[in-house]
């Protein structure tokens, strides 16, 4: 049984230690504090959609956390679905399932036309997850990154 439900700011300590663990899958070093900076951000600006999951006991088991943007080519919505994250006890109990149907239902109710979200070569459990729920591997397009602070 998953419950899935937006985030409210009640949730910002356990959301902080899930996105500070998050953060860390993706070898980035720990800073607890600034993932509960970030997540306030988030709160305050309204920027973004996090929906939480819950077990029966109402534990927060994992997030998903999607950035509204804009397709000029096709003149609607296109949400970035950016960050997915499951506790490691409860992977492959249908976790990050419930998330993803929740992030498109509610896409789907705004009336946003598409979901995008990138993922790690290496993150094979997670790319098994998104085709099994019929996201397409984009071949079209090639992805970029620019780091603007460096030189």
């Amino acid at each position: 049984m998953h419950n899935v439900r937006a985030a409210v700011l009640d949730d910002l300590d356990v959301l902080s230690v899930l996105l500070d663990d998050y953060r860390q899958f993706y070898q980035q070093q720990s800073d607890l504090s600034g993932a509960r900076y970030f997540l306030s951000q988030r709160f305050g600006l309204g920027d973004s959609f996090i929906l939480v999951s819950e077990d029966a006991s109402g534990k927060i088991s994992g997030f998903v956390q999607l950035y509204p943007g804009l397709s000029t080519v096709g003149l609607n919505a296109r949400w970035m679905l950016n960050d997915l994250y499951v506790l490691p006890d409860y992977r492959s109990q249908g976790t990050g399932r419930a998330l993803m149907k929740a992030a498109a239902d509610l896409a789907r109710d705004h009336g946003v036309a598409r979901l995008v979200l990138m993922t790690q070569v290496e993150n094979e459990r997670a790319q098994r997850l998104y085709e099994s729920l019929g996201w397409q591997r984009n071949t079209a397009f090639y992805s970029y990154l620019l780091d603007v602070n460096q030189k």
